[in-house]
């Protein structure tokens, strides 16, 4: 292998300063019933990182268009997975699903 085959070039990526600096200022809009701005309704949405111990991956479990709870499925299996949000919960951002 030759050394520039490692040689990445990351100068066109913005930082998140950057990104959050741009989009100050824009309205946001709701669309169905999901606040966005424009067509970016995923951009920013809220996930918890799940190991699923079925087939050994990991994965983003999005919050659901309600907002009442995370919904996902294991990327290899399928298998569903809810979970709920409320009060006397807990700020954790990584689970093990069964």
């Amino acid at each position: 292998m030759r050394e520039e085959d490692y040689i990445l070039d990351l100068s066109s990526m913005r930082s998140r300063d950057q990104e959050d600096t741009a989009n100050e200022g824009v309205a946001n809009q709701e669309v169905d019933g999901q606040v966005g701005s424009g067509g970016a309704e995923m951009k920013g949405r809220k996930w918890i990182a799940v190991k699923w111990k079925c087939c050994g991956a990991y994965s983003r479990v999005y919050r659901n268009r309600v907002g009442d709870a995370y919904e996902g499925r294991c990327p290899k299996c399928m298998k569903p997975l809810k979970v709920q949000i409320g009060p006397g919960g807990t700020s954790d951002r990584f689970f093990e699903a069964n």
